[in-house]
């Protein structure tokens, strides 16, 4: 079961890596990346989060208020993604929805790694 875990870590990182790599590829527009790994982050989260807490020959411990905060940061990122791209799409664009996206995913990184 580790090697699954690992697995599926590996590809919300990979999630991790498409959000912050499209906000640094075009800051001031949403990109189809940017919007998958936001999907990516989400679902795979919430297999790491059921995996952590249900099989214990993994030996996690999870921290449910952080688990809690990083799910409605993590929500909030994938709003402002798909909002700012389905008005991109109508060439509407409001300059404030990918930075916040971009920020977010920022701080849902530190949240990950600071909260002990």
């Amino acid at each position: 079961m580790t090697f699954v875990f690992n697995l599926v870590l590996v590809t919300h990182l990979l999630g991790l890596a498409a959000i912050i790599g499209g906000y640094a590829a075009s800051p001031r527009r949403v990109s189809e990346v940017l919007v998958w790994g936001a999907r990516a982050q989400i679902i795979t989260g919430l297999v790491l989060f059921g995996m952590a807490d249900s099989i214990h020959s993994l030996d996690k411990h999870v921290i449910m208020a952080k688990m809690i905060v990083k799910l409605v940061i993590a929500v909030a990122v994938a709003a402002f993604a798909e909002i700012a791209r389905a008005d991109a799409k109508r060439d509407k664009m409001i300059g404030w929805m990918p930075h916040a996206a971009g920020w977010l995913a920022i701080v849902n990184v530190c949240v990950a790694v600071l909260w002990t």
